[in-house]
């Protein structure tokens, strides 16, 4: 019995580093939409406001409006 739960160990280690591999995959989606709406957010006030992205980021420090 001993060894069966031993053999066993293999497909929980597999399936915990497939869950973890789809949890990485989903969270880095997550990022690279949110990435996508702060850039097009980006670009909406500039064309809005006419300051830059860089303007808009450093707040008009370094020479910016």
């Amino acid at each position: 019995m001993t060894s069966s739960r031993s053999g066993d160990s293999w497909y929980k280690d597999a399936a915990a580093a497939q869950i973890q591999s789809e949890r990485r995959k989903d969270s880095e989606r997550l990022n690279g939409r949110v990435a996508m709406l702060g850039f097009v957010v980006g670009l909406l006030t500039e064309a809005i406001t006419g300051q830059g992205i860089v303007s808009q980021i450093t707040f008009g420090f370094f020479g910016g409006n």
